[in-house]
């Protein structure tokens, strides 16, 4: 008992782990939701970033997101396979690919815009401290990103 009680001690002074641990309640509240819309979270990452902004490029998405293109492709081939975005070369810059919306894909905004209603109310803050806790987490993020790119 006492070994459980000093590791429990121990996850209570780690914010990483609580952070991963609200990371798995998101996604097992998400998880139904978004199943009956045939989406992965990420997936609905990237239709949220299109719906705010359609025809973005395969490394505007990934900047939006925070992944690398190894990781967006095999997404973004996936979301093209069920007919809710197009991938085509840009004419100026054949370099680069622009990812657009099908009518499909636009069409699942209304549905997961409920989703994302649903979950915000889930959280049970109130819009200040949805707002805070927001801003303390991006400066948490951008605060560990600084510290990986100093090594």
């Amino acid at each position: 008992m006492r070994d459980m009680d000093s590791r429990q001690n121990m996850f209570d002074k780690m914010l990483c782990f609580d952070i991963y641990a609200a990371n798995l309640a998101f996604g097992r509240l998400y998880k139904p939701m978004l199943d009956q819309l045939s989406l992965t979270y990420p997936q609905l990452l990237v239709l949220l970033c299109l719906w705010a902004e359609d025809g973005r490029s395969v490394g505007g998405l990934g900047l939006a997101l925070s992944l690398d293109s190894s990781t967006l492709t095999p997404m973004l081939k996936r979301l093209e396979t069920q007919g809710l975005l197009v991938r085509k070369r840009d004419h100026e810059d054949e370099r680069r690919v622009i990812v657009s919306l099908t009518d499909k894909g636009r069409a699942l905004q209304a549905p997961a815009a409920d989703v994302l209603h649903c979950t915000a109310r889930s959280v049970g803050f109130d819009e200040d401290e949805r707002a805070l806790l927001h801003e303390m987490l991006l400066r948490l993020r951008q605060n560990l990103m600084a510290a990986t790119a100093a090594g």
